[in-house]
């Protein structure tokens, strides 16, 4: 595999060069996660490990486990652990979300879960089914009530699932949430710049929750001269 060694914050990651990569994504998800403490996490579709990694440093009791399906990226993140010296605390593991009971896990012992997940629905004939970044970016193997499902399988009473999303999708993916007893929270739209409309969301639910939701000030990602904000260029720093 043709790889690039790459640095963000204070990790360094492997990644495929011409495969699917992390973007800024990743470090929104990463950087929403707000829980004072956390003990058992879990990142549903790793990728290479980006956000698990990170909320490892960022958590330094924590332990967390990788969910990954396909091979290309399970390796890059095994590597990866040990890149950043967490094979310790970090786990990952080779998961089809829809049948992640069958792997005998201890359910509801989850302080968090999160994803960074397929959000475009798949349109037949455009893609290859089998493509690395179609897989990570279209629902060709999960589909968002799976993923809602394993998520809330794992989830203790009053954990936390942090997501980030496809605006669009909003009121869809409320729905998939409450009807999976995980009751959103706290919500906050991504835009390009002051001008664009919302790219991206990130949604925070606890399960078994309280209803009442919290919308956060929006996330701008560019200045309007193109260059990036100073919240981001925080989001980028290392610490």
């Amino acid at each position: 595999m043709d790889v690039t060694l790459d640095s963000i914050r204070d990790i360094r990651l492997y990644q495929s060069r011409i495969g699917y990569r992390f973007s800024v994504d990743s470090l929104l998800l990463y950087d929403f996660v707000n829980l004072k403490r956390v003990n058992r996490s879990a990142d549903l579709g790793a990728g290479t490990g980006i956000v698990g990694i990170l909320l490892a440093k960022k958590y330094p009791d924590a332990s967390i486990i990788l969910f990954e399906l396909q091979d290309s990226l399970i390796r890059l993140a095994e590597e990866n652990v040990v890149q950043n010296c967490l094979e310790d605390r970090v786990k990952v593991i080779r998961c089809d979300l829809r049948t992640l009971p069958a792997l005998s896990l201890a359910p509801q012992d989850y302080d968090l879960v999160v994803s960074n997940p397929p959000f475009r629905r798949l349109k037949s004939g455009l893609l290859n089914v089998e493509d690395e970044k179609a897989i990570a970016r279209h629902e060709v193997k999960l589909r968002l009530h799976e993923l809602v499902d394993a998520a809330s399988y794992l989830l203790r009473e009053k954990g936390r699932f942090c997501i980030i999303y496809n605006p669009y999708r909003l009121s869809e993916l409320i729905d998939v949430l409450k009807k999976r007893n995980l009751e959103p929270k706290r919500l906050r739209f991504v835009h390009s710049n002051m001008s664009s409309e919302a790219k991206m969301i990130l949604l925070e639910a606890i399960k078994r929750g309280n209803r009442g939701i919290k919308v956060e000030k929006p996330l701008y990602i560019y200045k309007e001269d193109g260059s990036y904000t100073d919240e981001l260029k925080g989001i980028y720093k290392s610490p």
